[in-house]
C-alpha cells in the first residue's frame, strides 16, 4: 500500500515587475511603487498647463518619457521618489523647449553688418509692419481691383523699381543666384555666355559661377586671364550663336596690381555692335548711392542700366536693406522673354515677402530719410563718437554681470559691410572688449558659449585673445542688459 502524497508548499516566484531597487533592504517596497500614475501627474498644476499648451497627446508622452528617466535613475540608485508636481513641471520643461522656435532672434555684435549666417539685413519698420498685415488677411496679390480679374504679382512693385533704376521693366524672384539663373536659362540656354575668367566668381554656401551657367544650360565661353581682359577678347569670342555676355561685380574680392578689365560701358558698346545682350550682374547691388552718406562708392543699378545693360540683376537683402530676392531690370522684351519662362513660377517670391519689398523700395523715394528709415544704412553710417557713449553705458554694466574673472574696456574695433559688399573697406567703430583675467582662450571660448545660450544669443568675435562685443549694429540696449544679465552669477542692476 503506497504512502499518501506530502503536499509542500512552493516558494512565492520573485516579483521580476518590481525589482528591489540597489540599496533597499530585502522585502523592503521599491522605490519604484512609489512613481506617480500618468494620470496623477496630469492633473496636477504643470500638467494641465501642459495639455492646454500643447495638447493631451503629447503632454502624456512627455510625461511618460519623464517617468521613464526617474524609473531609470532609481534602478541605478540615483534619487528617490517623485511627487506627480515634479513630474509634471520635469514634462513642461521638456515640451517648452521642444517648442521653442528653431530660428530665434540675436544681437550681432560680430562686426558684419549684412551677415550671411545671421539672416542680413533687418527689415524696416515700415517693411515688418506691410508683412504683417500680408500674413493677417487675403490681399490682391494676383487680383487686378480695377477691372475685377487676374493680375499679376510683379505689377505690384514694377513701376517703382522701374522709377528707382530708370529701366524700362522689371521683374523678381526669390533672390539673386535664381535671378543669374533665369536669366541665363532663358537667353543663353544651349548657347554660349561669355564672361571674363577674372569674374568668375564663387561665393558662400559654394555658389560657383561656372556651376550655375552649366546648370542654367549655358555653354562657358571664357575670355582673358585671370587679371587681365581686354576688349579684343570679347570681340573675338562672340559668335553667332552667342546667347549673352555677362559682367560680373565681383564684390566679394578684389583683384589689385597688374589688371585690366573692360569697363561697363565699354563692353555694352561691343554687345550692342554685335547683337548681342549684355547682362550685369552686380549681386549686392544698391539703388542708392553711398558716397552721399560718407560711404565708399558702390555701382549702383541706375548706373548700369544707363552704362547700357541690357539686364541688370541684384539682390534684395544685401545693400538695398531689404527682404531677400533677386531683381531683374532692363529691356521690355527681355524682362517679357524671362517671365514667359516657365522656371520664373518655381522662383517668384510670396505675398509677405512682395509686401516687405514694396514697402522697403518706397524709402528710397526719400533718400535723405533713408538713414533713419533703414536699419541697414543706419548701422553703416553710425558714428564712432556714438558707439563710444553707448560704450561707457555698457561697459560697467557687463563688468559687474562678468564679475573679477573677466575684464570690460571700450576699445576701437574695425566693422565691415558683409555678403561680399566691399570687401577691402572697413569702418571704424567701437566694441566692448573682454579678456580672461589670467589670460586663458579657454575662458573666453567658455564666455562665448554662454552668450550664445541666451535668452537672445549675443555673438561677438574672439580676436587678440579679446572677445569682441562690436556695437554698430546694437541699438535696443535694455534687450542687451536684459539677456547679459540672466547669465549664472549676474549681480542684480541697481
Amino acid at each position: 500500500m503506497s504512502s499518501p502524497a506530502v503536499s509542500r508548499a512552493e516558494p512565492p516566484s520573485p516579483d521580476l515587475s518590481s525589482p528591489v531597487a540597489p540599496g533597499s533592504a530585502a522585502g523592503a517596497p521599491s522605490p519604484l511603487r512609489h512613481l506617480p500614475s500618468v494620470d496623477a501627474v496630469l492633473k496636477e498644476e504643470a500638467g494641465l498647463a501642459a495639455v492646454a499648451r500643447h495638447g493631451r497627446q503629447s503632454t502624456t508622452a512627455a510625461v511618460r518619457a519623464a517617468l521613464d528617466e526617474r524609473r531609470a535613475a532609481l534602478r541605478a540608485g540615483a534619487g528617490g521618489p517623485a511627487a506627480p508636481g515634479e513630474i509634471a513641471a520635469a514634462a513642461l520643461a521638456r515640451l517648452d523647449a521642444a517648442a521653442a522656435p528653431s530660428l530665434k532672434p540675436v544681437f550681432n555684435l560680430t562686426g558684419t553688418v549684412l551677415h550671411t549666417n545671421l539672416g542680413r539685413a533687418v527689415f524696416a519698420e515700415a517693411a515688418v509692419a506691410a508683412a504683417t498685415r500680408a500674413m493677417r488677411s487675403a490681399v490682391a496679390l494676383e487680383y487686378d481691383l480695377d477691372g475685377g480679374r487676374r493680375g499679376e504679382r510683379d505689377d505690384h512693385v514694377r513701376d517703382l523699381i522701374c522709377e528707382l533704376t530708370g529701366a524700362e521693366d522689371a521683374t523678381l524672384v526669390n533672390n539673386n543666384a535664381a535671378a543669374v539663373l533665369l536669366v541665363l536659362n532663358t537667353l543663353a540656354l544651349g548657347k554660349p555666355a561669355i564672361v571674363s575668367r577674372g569674374e568668375l566668381i564663387e561665393i558662400g554656401g559654394a555658389f560657383r559661377m561656372p556651376e550655375i551657367m552649366r546648370r542654367a544650360g549655358a555653354e562657358l565661353a571664357e575670355v582673358g586671364t585671370t587679371n587681365r581682359t581686354h576688349p579684343r577678347d570679347y570681340r573675338e569670342a562672340i559668335r553667332p550663336e552667342t546667347g549673352l555676355i555677362l559682367k560680373v561685380h565681383t564684390s566679394n574680392y578684389r583683384v589689385e596690381g597688374f589688371t585690366a578689365e573692360v569697363a561697363p560701358r565699354d563692353l555694352a558698346e561691343i554687345a550692342h555692335a554685335q547683337g548681342v545682350p549684355l547682362v550685369n550682374d552686380l549681386g549686392s547691388g544698391t539703388l542708392a548711392d553711398l558716397s552721399r552718406y560718407g560711404l565708399v562708392h558702390e555701382p549702383t543699378v541706375r548706373e548700369a542700366v544707363a552704362e547700357g545693360a541690357d539686364l541688370v540683376t541684384f539682390s534684395g537683402d544685401k545693400l538695398l536693406g531689404g527682404p531677400q530676392a533677386g531683381f531683374i531690370v532692363g529691356r521690355r522684351d527681355l524682362v517679357a522673354k524671362v517671365n514667359r519662362n516657365p522656371m520664373k513660377r518655381a522662383l517668384r517670391v510670396d505675398k509677405v515677402r512682395l509686401a516687405a519689398i514694396e514697402a522697403t523700395l518706397r524709402l528710397y523715394r526719400d533718400p535723405d530719410s533713408l538713414t533713419r528709415h533703414l536699419p541697414t544704412l543706419r548701422f553703416l553710417t553710425r558714428t564712432s563718437a556714438d558707439m563710444s557713449a553707448q560704450a561707457g553705458r555698457l561697459g560697467p554694466v557687463l563688468a559687474r554681470v562678468l564679475g573679477p574673472d573677466f575684464t570690460v574696456a571700450p576699445e576701437p574695433c574695425r566693422s565691415q559691410i558683409g555678403s561680399g559688399a566691399l570687401p577691402l573697406e572697413t569702418l571704424e567703430g567701437v566694441g566692448l572688449a573682454i579678456r580672461a583675467r589670467d589670460g586663458s582662450g579657454g575662458a573666453l571660448s567658455r564666455l562665448a558659449d554662454s552668450l550664445r545660450r541666451l535668452p537672445v544669443p549675443i555673438i561677438g568675435r574672439i580676436d587678440a585673445q579679446a572677445l569682441v562685443l562690436d556695437l554698430r549694429c546694437l541699438e535696443d540696449e535694455a534687450a542687451f542688459i536684459a539677456s547679459v544679465t540672466t547669465l549664472e552669477g549676474a549681480h542684480e542692476l541697481a
